[in-house]
């Protein structure tokens, strides 16, 4: 006990005797509203998931207190976004007069972001009041009495309300150990003692179970199979839409070699039957061989074309030759 006598420690469960013990090694409540926590905790009638407001992750969730009058939801998630992406902010408000109750409960994305806000926004300044950042008792401390029933943290002296056992205000260290028998014979259950600490350390807020973890981290891979499924779906529609396209641009082209046939005066009955199981690529060959094969007659025929005027022109020049002779053979006589 003397190692422990410059430290402090922070309990893992609250215990209303052991809340409102400096050292937490009373045995007996002090005042009513003692009391009447105990009652509430022995008698379990404080449900914490029964508020249907408290919505988000609480490992990712820290409460924020102290706060101005003045403080609103827009200048609260400014001045909580300089530690992270903020998810959700629930500034508690009175249920008649809509007037801040001067605390509040901010969401962010990761637990990494809510640990930061956890240890560097504590005792930060905020409308000129000076906040103190926890985390999530409410939700994450086993056996937690809210202050309306008597339980809490924190408190003022004067109002016969103070509370110990919170990061503001942690246990002193106790000067002598806790008298577990005397609590045996009360039948009051004992207090944990929580761990010691030095001063000037931060105590932790609780980890998120491994199980839970091992649940989102399986989710977030089914998540992606999913996704990956889908994309490979839509993949696929993509590739059957692309062989839809090019089937219709195949029977298209067939359509127009079939009225460029009719166009051009060729049987029906010449015509080569195209099987389905022609591939595009025959396809593509033999319209290029029937296009040449065109030209090549087209071409043919002009030649003969050009052929028979040259033969008539030369038939021509052959029998205006002679009289043209005669002519000038007679002008040179003359």
């Amino acid at each position: 006990m003397s190692s422990n006598i410059n430290s402090v420690f922070y309990a893992e469960s609250y215990h209303p005797i052991q809340a409102g013990s400096i050292d937490g090694t009373d045995i007996l409540p002090h005042d009513n509203a003692v009391y009447r926590a105990l009652l509430c905790s022995n008698a379990a009638l404080y449900d914490p998931t029964g508020d249907p407001k408290i919505i988000g992750d609480p490992y990712c969730t820290v409460f924020v207190g102290r706060l101005s009058h003045l403080t609103t939801e827009p200048t609260l998630h400014k001045a909580m976004s300089k530690y992270g992406r903020v998810k959700n902010l629930r500034l508690v408000r009175h249920i008649v007069t809509g007037a801040s109750r001067r605390f509040a409960f901010v969401e962010f994305e990761t637990e990494r972001e809510m640990r930061r806000a956890y240890q560097d926004a504590h005792h930060a300044i905020i409308d000129d009041a000076e906040i103190i950042v926890d985390y999530n008792r409410q939700k994450l401390m086993p056996g937690w009495i809210p202050r309306r029933l008597g339980g809490g943290l924190g408190g003022r002296k004067e109002s016969g309300q103070l509370r110990f056992g919170g990061r503001e205000r942690p246990f002193r260290a106790p000067l002598q150990p806790i008298p577990y028998e005397d609590l045996k014979k009360l039948g009051i259950t004992p207090p944990p003692e929580g761990r010691y600490m030095s001063r000037f350390q931060v105590p932790s807020p609780p980890r998120k179970p491994r199980k839970l973890v091992e649940k989102e981290e399986y989710s977030y891979k089914r998540s992606s199979v999913d996704r990956e499924e889908l994309s490979q779906r839509s993949s696929s529609m993509e590739r059957d839409e692309h062989r839809r396209t090019v089937g219709r641009k195949q029977d298209s082209r067939k359509r127009s070699y079939v009225e460029e046939e009719s166009q051009y005066g060729k049987s029906s009955e010449d015509r080569p039957e195209c099987s389905p199981n022609t591939t595009s690529i025959e396809t593509d060959h033999d319209y290029k061989w029937r296009t040449l094969d065109r030209e090549e007659h087209y071409h043919s025929r002009s030649n003969a074309e050009g052929g028979e005027i040259s033969r008539k022109r030369s038939s021509r020049d052959k029998e205006e030759r002679p009289s043209k002779r005669h002519r000038h053979y007679s002008r040179s006589n003359h």
